[in-house]
């Protein structure tokens, strides 16, 4: 199954980096969500187990896990890393 978002290799570096260095448990995955914000979602990344109510994607050996109630919101996303003089982070595009 082709996972809703797209996940830039900048960004994919960063979560791989991360997952190897900086504690994360071996059986998380990358969570991919939304959370209500006024008058319309902001989006959330962190580290999670799966869930029952999850769906899982494999993004270069990233395991990707979206509920399947935000799939909606998420779909056509792009994850990218943001990494210059004036700060860095992931940003959703």
């Amino acid at each position: 199954m082709k996972s809703p978002v797209e996940i830039t290799e900048a960004a994919l570096r960063e979560i791989k980096n991360i997952l190897k260095n900086k504690g994360i448990p071996k059986d998380y995955g990358l969570r991919v969500g939304v959370k209500g914000a006024g008058c319309g979602v902001a989006f959330k990344l962190g580290f999670d187990k799966k869930k029952e109510s999850d769906d899982e994607y494999m993004i270069d050996d990233v395991q990707v896990l979206i509920q399947k109630k935000e799939t909606m919101f998420l779909v056509g996303k792009k994850i990218e890393f943001y990494d210059e003089v004036d700060g860095r982070g992931f940003l959703f595009v």
